[in-house]
């Protein structure tokens, strides 16, 4: 990964990202490791050649812990161990989700609250999790990911999207609650990202040309486009910047 700028304060930081394994969450945890911060994820699948790959490449070993963030108990004490190992956490990256396509008419209650658990629960609690330490230490940084699916509007996935703009009043609201203790929560939305989830699953040759034909910047996003935003909001580059929603999507939807 070919970083464009280095954020100096992030190294050393203490960061807890979910879902940092794979896809964007792989491409986030690689990022931080290479600004030198210290690194600890969670997933639902063992990460250990990722680890490897990681340790070899950047010279920074990552602390992975295997979690399923449904399970808030789990996922508090996953938080619980990377702060023992790496200190209080510094920055909480939320970035998990699951945008499993489903027709409204056949969404059950089960699937609904399986939904909301990964896309949006989680995330209030790994929020409450990390907040005293952050408190303590005088401050910190939260970036929760959401999507410009909402905004446009897209249908599909109604469980997710509703998760999405929930994301965003979360954001807003713990802004403001903890920015006196200098905490920053603020969004992040990207647009249409091509991991390999989306190569395989989605990105028709027809959908890829009709989304592109929607961006001012006519080129497909790649993770690493999400990894600079995230280190910015992470960053005391960003130090009076909090409670917003920052889109990265190539210009589809227009904020503001």
């Amino acid at each position: 990964m070919d970083l464009n700028a280095t954020f100096h304060d992030l190294e050393g930081a203490s960061v807890f990202i979910t879902g940092g394994g794979s896809g964007i969450g792989a491409a986030l945890t690689e990022g931080f490791l290479r600004q030198g911060a210290k690194v600890a994820f969670v997933g639902r699948s063992d990460a250990s050649p990722f680890v490897e790959r990681m340790a070899r490449e950047t010279g920074n070993r990552p602390l992975f812990i295997r979690c399923d963030i449904t399970d808030v108990t789990g996922l508090k004490a996953a938080i619980a161990e990377a702060a023992e190992a790496h200190g209080p956490i510094g920055v909480l990256v939320n970035n998990a989700a699951n945008d499993q396509r489903h027709a409204t008419l056949d969404v059950d209650e089960e699937f609904w609250d399986w939904s909301q658990a990964i896309n949006l629960k989680a995330y209030f609690f790994a929020c409450q999790a990390v907040v005293p330490g952050m408190q303590k230490m005088g401050g910190g940084a939260i970036v929760n990911f959401t999507s410009i699916s909402y905004m446009m509007g897209n249908s599909g996935y109604a469980a997710y999207t509703t998760a999405n703009s929930g994301i965003n009043g979360l954001t807003r609201s713990l802004a403001r609650e903890f920015g006196p203790d200098r905490i920053r929560v603020n969004a992040l939305a990207p647009g249409w990202v091509l991991t390999e989830k989306q190569l395989d699953k989605w990105a028709t040759p027809e959908a890829l040309a009709a989304h592109l034909d929607r961006q001012c910047l006519k080129d497909h996003l790649a993770p690493q486009d999400i990894v600079e935003s995230t280190l910015f909001l992470a960053s005391r580059a960003s130090r009076m910047i909090s409670g917003q929603a920052m889109v990265v999507d190539g210009g589809v939807v227009v904020s503001g």
